[in-house]
């Protein structure tokens, strides 16, 4: 097959180069454009802010970057309603500015992955835009679902969906028609039987593979598919009846022919460029259909950032999920936090089972232990690792923002998901003072809280023991330790309860999550370790809520 010659990453580790397959082992850093760096102080995160950190991500050893949505966009759900898939939000820049932060980012040995939103476009989208005024039987409306509604006179939504962000799942236009959004009414879902919208997103996908991005990170990947004749969701049992136990509107199996013909144009790519999905899932082996050798390169792993810190449950999902991307072929990924729930210094810090959007600050010296120690684990792990932006930071939800400075949609709606991600997306502090704590030279889109700076990147750099520092210790011992990294397996060792224990190769992760200290053995030269760690005769005591790094080798 033909091989492009687009611009092409180097590779941020000689070895990965050789392999060409990068992403099984890369540690994948999450940028919200708008909350991470503001070049021209209007308070609002931007590209040119991002190219200029670039140094920053390099420093701390990721191999790529992930950008959210920075397309043209009215911005009713934050930039996820794409009214223009090709062009740039004049808030976040131009294409000028995207297509040089994507050379900045290969110069430094950085790859860049972008946001694609196929599940729906913006209501402002010319396509939907032209559906609305040619009305009924308009061609452009069959690019959507566009239905008579119920009733005696079509007063009522044509069936019982409801939206992810509250209320029903369809709303009515002025000549009588419903459409269906199962997000926000500004978020149309696309029609993926018509093949209309399979080509234009082939063509979008050429469109940015030919400017230079490395990947695509597919949002609601699981969502593109509609059950056929978009039957009522009604009880339980008729939902199994439809097959997998999952909802109609969710993880069809009709996606996998998207992702088949999507992987043929990737692959006219030279550069080992990915698919990335988000796919929500009832269990981890549906999440494998979607990374199968002609399909997609990898997946989010909701259930294990969906897991509370508890050596038994983590035991159980990392197993699962092993045990289910092995088949495949695919590496496993693993995920703590990202731009839609609690950051998990907050989730740690309150007690287990409230979910994965917490509303109160609980316990911050307890969370941000466990967080550091669940940091460690999950490096650990075999496989690609996502971090979210402020993490490594140790960044906790602002839960306090008040009603009127909240801008996530799902909040307004007053159902469906709580509403509350404004939390995990206030703008990330670079210096210990200044406007907005670096993050420009204006103010910030929501505000950040007193005491912001001292968790700053100025703060932390240098400073034995923060948080920065564990993790830039983290990355570059991932990189040195040849038994760390790509993997499908890890062995087990006994350990206490409460405590997991495995080795992969000569490299040892111990994690104790039971909440007192214990004593293990101490299995060679401490590499690593998220607490105070004492060792004596061949033992080592871990205090509560620490992990620590092992290698057998002098």
């Amino acid at each position: 097959m033909t091989q492009r010659n687009s611009a092409i990453a180097p590779a941020p580790n000689p070895a990965k180069a050789k392999r060409g397959d990068w992403w099984r082992d890369a540690v994948i850093y999450q940028v919200y454009p708008r909350s991470f760096a503001d070049s021209n102080g209007d308070g609002m995160g931007d590209l040119e802010g991002v190219r200029s950190r670039l140094p920053y991500l390099r420093d701390l050893g990721v191999d790529a970057v992930w950008l959210s949505p920075f397309y043209a966009s009215p911005q009713a759900d934050a930039g996820y309603d794409v009214a223009d898939y090709r062009a740039v939000d004049p808030m976040f820049g131009n294409l000028l500015d995207a297509d040089a932060l994507i050379r900045d980012a290969h110069g430094l040995g950085l790859r860049v992955i972008v946001d694609l939103v196929p599940n729906h476009s913006s209501d402002q989208h010319e396509w939907f835009k032209r559906a609305l005024r040619e009305g009924p039987g308009s061609p452009l409306r069959e690019r959507y679902h566009f239905r008579p509604g119920k009733g005696e006179h079509g007063e009522l939504p044509p069936n019982d969906w409801e939206s992810i962000f509250g209320g029903p799942a369809w709303t009515q236009v002025p000549d009588g028609e419903w459409y269906l959004h199962l997000f926000a009414p500004e978020q149309p879902d696309f029609n993926w039987e018509h093949p209309a919208v399979g080509d234009e997103f082939r063509s979008v996908l050429r469109f940015w593979l030919d400017i230079g991005v490395d990947g695509f990170r597919i949002d609601v990947a699981h969502g593109l598919v509609k059950a056929e004749g978009l039957p009522d969701l009604g009880s339980h049992d008729q939902v199994k009846l439809l097959g997998n136990d999952v909802m109609p509107f969710f993880d069809q199996d009709g996606v996998h022919d998207i992702y088949r013909q999507w992987r043929l144009v990737l692959d006219e790519y030279a550069g080992e460029r990915i698919f990335v999905a988000e796919a929500w899932t009832p269990t981890v082996e549906r999440t494998a259909n979607y990374v199968r050798p002609d399909e997609l390169h990898q997946a989010f792993n909701f259930q294990y950032l969906a897991t509370d810190w508890d050596a038994a449950e983590l035991r159980v999902v990392i197993d699962r999920t092993l045990e289910a991307m092995r088949p495949v072929g695919a590496p496993a990924t693993w995920v703590l936090s990202n731009h839609d729930v609690t950051r998990h210094a907050t989730r740690f810090a309150n007690p287990p089972g409230l979910g994965t959007q917490i509303r109160t600050a609980g316990d911050r010296e307890l969370g941000l232990r466990r967080a550091r120690a669940a940091t460690l684990l999950m490096l650990a792990l075999p496989g690609s690792a996502y971090i979210y932006q402020g993490e490594e930071l140790g960044l906790p939800d602002v839960v306090d923002l008040s009603d009127e400075v909240r801008q996530d949609p799902a909040y307004f709606r007053g159902a469906g998901q709580d509403g509350f991600r404004d939390g995990c997306r206030v703008p990330i502090p670079w210096t210990r003072t200044g406007s907005s704590y670096g993050f420009g030279n204006g103010g910030s889109w929501l505000p950040q809280p007193d005491g912001w700076g001292e968790l700053s990147i100025e703060a932390q750099t240098g400073t034995a023991g923060s948080t920065l520092e564990l993790y830039r210790a983290a990355l570059a011992a991932r990189r040195t330790q040849p038994d760390l990294g790509a993997g499908d397996s890890v062995e087990w060792l006994r350990a206490p309860e409460g405590v997991l224990a495995f080795r992969r190769g000569e490299f040892v992760c111990v994690a104790n999550t039971s909440g007192e200290s214990v004593t293990t053995s101490a299995y060679g030269r401490l590499l690593l370790a998220s607490g105070e760690v004492t060792e004596a005769d061949g033992e080592a005591k871990l205090p509560a809520d620490t992990t620590v790094w092992w290698t057998t080798t002098p």
